[in-house]
This record gives C-alpha cells, sequence and structure tokens, in this order.
C-alpha cells in the first residue's frame, strides 16, 4: 500500500481485496466438504444414541404396563398414558416431547416388530428406505 501525502486515503486496493477473497474461497474449497461430511457422521451417531435412549423407554414402559405400546399407540405412549391403560407410570422421557431424528422426521415404531419385540428405526437424510452414508436406515436391531 502506499501512503498519499496530499489528502489521499489509506486503504486496501481492489487487487488486495481479491487476493484475499481469492484465499478465504480456496480454504472454504478445502475445508467445507470435511465438516460436511462430519456432520453427516454426528446425525447418524445422534440417531443411534436417540434410538438407544428410545428403546430404554419402552423398556421401561414394559416393566411398568406388561407389555409394548402397540403400533397404534406409538410412541405417543411413552409421554402420555394410553386410554385405558392402568399401570403407566410416565412419562418415560426426560423432555415429556417426543424427539425428532436429526434429518428433523419422526422415529418409525412397530409392535410387533418383525425383527423383534419391537421395530423402531429412521430411514436417514433421503426419508427412503435404504440407501448408504447418511442416508442409510438407522434401525433398533443391530
Amino acid at each position: 500500500m502506499k501512503h498519499l501525502k496530499h489528502g489521499g486515503q489509506n486503504g486496501f486496493t481492489l487487487l488486495e481485496l481479491l487476493v484475499v477473497l481469492g484465499i478465504i474461497a480456496l480454504l472454504a474449497g478445502i475445508v467445507g466438504p470435511q465438516v460436511m461430511k462430519h456432520t453427516g457422521e454426528s446425525k447418524i451417531k445422534a440417531a443411534k444414541v436417540q434410538i438407544e435412549d428410545l428403546s430404554a423407554a419402552l423398556d421401561m414402559y414394559k416393566l411398568d404396563n406388561g407389555n409394548y405400546p402397540t403400533t397404534d399407540q406409538g410412541l405417543k405412549a411413552l409421554i402420555e398414558a394410553p386410554e385405558g391403560s392402568k399401570r403407566w407410570n410416565g412419562p418415560y422421557l426426560s423432555k415429556n416431547k417426543m424427539p425428532l431424528d436429526p434429518w428433523q422426521q419422526d422415529y418409525h415404531y412397530a409392535a410387533p416388530g418383525t425383527h423383534g419385540k419391537f421395530d423402531l428405526y429412521t430411514f436417514g437424510s433421503d426419508s427412503k428406505e435404504g440407501g448408504e452414508g447418511e442416508d442409510q436406515d438407522i434401525v433398533s436391531w443391530e
């Protein structure tokens, strides 16, 4: 940068600003994909933890009531007593609120399940059965 003697303004030239913006864009191009990769892995791990927590809450429900909630009662039975329930001792979730999966979708629940006493799962980011990476299904029976 040059210092002008006669009342000129000090500042950055257009070329200097373009060089800085180019460096920032280059860094974003390198770092961005790595951050996104870890974000996807974090969501998968979070979904697995939530499924484990919901499974534990379902087990507590079964201890009190003698069976798991039916498919029709769904996971809502963990936060509100189903109609006609005499031994319900909930809520079984600490926040009194049904969590969504990390992709902001409802968890899927069926009891009796195809794979066990109950099936609890999410389809991942694509909301479709199957897939790999962040699109993979995350299930309670594996």
